[in-house]
């Protein structure tokens, strides 16, 4: 039964390190910032961690309003 957990764990290390599932949030990550800043707004921590930076953090607008409403 150990051996089955163990070769079960390895298996999954191994498909993880293999997709790249590391370096692919990482990319997302910095694509999510570029976005986020290009609005002129910070990226700010959800709490959650879902494995997907888009539901990790989210884009809180800093900067002023860019035209007028109305007249």
């Amino acid at each position: 039964m150990r051996n089955l957990v163990l070769i079960s764990t390895l298996a999954l290390l191994a498909a993880c390190a293999s997709t790249g599932t590391v370096n692919s949030y990482s990319a997302e990550y910095d694509a999510l910032v570029a976005s986020c800043r290009e609005r002129g707004g910070i990226l700010s921590p959800t709490g959650g961690e879902s494995g997907r930076p888009q539901n990790d953090y989210v884009c809180r607008i800093t900067g002023q309003a860019s035209g007028r409403i109305g007249s």
